[in-house]
């Protein structure tokens, strides 16, 4: 379930930032995923596990679409009003990087799944949204996942993702509670380098 988090969670990284910020957020979960899909489905590379292709490829398209700062603030909890400017920023870095690496390895591991959009509930207006998909794999269950979503600005982007009921920030909020616990905020930030 984890690789398939990392690949539907990456498909949200290939469409062009100037036309993603014109789309709402429905809209814009789609044309991405469906656009990375193509890429994919495409790119020998990629498909032959060439990671560093895939690691590029995550690293140059993921930022516009999410919040990694907000992410990683709600994966560390409270601890994170106790953390310097400068942790925060080094938890920030290495958060993202684990999450490219994790995409970057959905990429190369992807085998056909189909996404289904289900119908969006929003109000005008609204500035935090979630988008819900159901991935369709064959010969198992669909999977509901669903993007949390926050506009700023002109444009809306991921703070969490949520796969069959579990979020994923709060999936790394328990992890980082007990290395938080046991070696502080900077062991934190020394096991997301490791």
């Amino acid at each position: 379930m984890k690789s398939l988090l990392s690949l539907l969670f990456g498909l949200l990284i290939v469409l062009a930032p100037a036309a993603a910020q014109d789309l709402a957020p429905d809209a814009m979960v789609q044309q991405v995923t469906e656009d990375v899909l193509t890429v994919v489905r495409q790119d020998k590379d990629i498909q032959s596990g060439n990671t560093r292709k895939a690691i590029e490829l995550a690293e140059t398209k993921v930022s516009p679409y999410f919040n990694f700062q907000r992410m990683t603030a709600l994966a560390v909890g409270r601890e994170w009003s106790k953390a310097t400017p400068e942790q925060k920023k080094r938890l920030t870095e290495e958060f993202k990087a684990l999450l490219v690496r994790t995409y970057s390895n959905a990429l190369i591991s992807y085998k056909n799944q189909k996404v289904v959009y289900k119908p969006s509930k929003m109000a005008a207006g609204d500035t935090d949204v979630v988008v819900k998909t159901e991935v369709v794999q064959p010969g198992n269950k669909p999977i509901q996942l669903d993007y949390a979503l926050e506009k700023q600005g002109g444009s809306w982007k991921v703070y969490d993702v949520i796969v069959a009921g579990v979020s994923l920030v709060t999936n790394y909020r328990d992890t980082f509670k007990q290395e938080m616990s046991n070696n502080g905020i900077d062991g934190l930030i020394t096991a997301l380098v490791d």
